[in-house]
């Protein structure tokens, strides 16, 4: 019953979405009419505000991380705990319920999930994405490189019950991009700061 509340709350958390009250707050409008329609904070890059892009990644990262942390406490740093909160926060940030379950894509909740479970873990996120990026320039690209690389690196560390939950989230990163995929094989795909 504790992790299914855990779980609840979690999701609850995770569905708040960040880049679009922050944008209709600036005067933008609804994200969802500008550039890829996404609610997270690549797409409020195109809009050409760093800042709220910024705010945006805080804030979608920051509910992982929190919900992960909580989840810590009240299972008394029972990983299980932690893989379940992480899990249910980055789904409610893919399909939130404030939104009829029409959400972002969740790299952002999903680093910070990362964060909270294993903070040297998201240094082996942060060093693999920024790579991608600077390459290739695609921040679509750069997410799933980095989702497909991370269950390995959490499996190699020995964290066998967060691998799952990382696991888990990283194959929902690859359907949720399934869009971007296709954009990156025929060309299309818009490049990192483009509007």
């Amino acid at each position: 019953m504790t992790i299914l509340l855990v779980a609840i709350g979690a999701y609850l958390l995770g569905s708040i979405p960040f880049g679009l009250f922050l944008t209709r707050m600036a005067g933008l409008g609804d994200i969802r009419e500008i550039g890829s329609g996404n609610i997270g904070a690549t797409n409020v890059l195109r809009t050409g505000r760093k800042d709220l892009a910024l705010a945006t990644l805080l804030g979608d990262s920051g509910k992982g991380a929190v919900a992960v942390v909580i989840a810590r406490l009240i299972g008394e740093n029972d990983p299980v705990f932690a893989a379940v909160a992480g899990a249910a926060a980055f789904l409610g940030h893919c399909f939130p319920i404030y939104l009829k379950f029409k959400g972002g894509k969740g790299v952002a909740t999903y680093i910070g999930t990362i964060l909270a479970m294993w903070p040297l873990g998201l240094v082996a996120a942060g060093v693999i994405w920024l790579a991608m990026a600077a390459i290739f320039r695609f921040s679509s690209l750069a997410a799933l490189v980095m989702a497909a690389a991370m269950p390995f690196v959490f499996l190699g560390s020995g964290r066998f019950v967060l691998f799952a939950g990382v696991f888990a989230m990283s194959l929902m990163i690859f359907y949720r991009h399934k869009a971007n995929i296709m954009r990156l094989m025929d060309g299309t795909e818009p490049k990192i700061g483009k509007k």
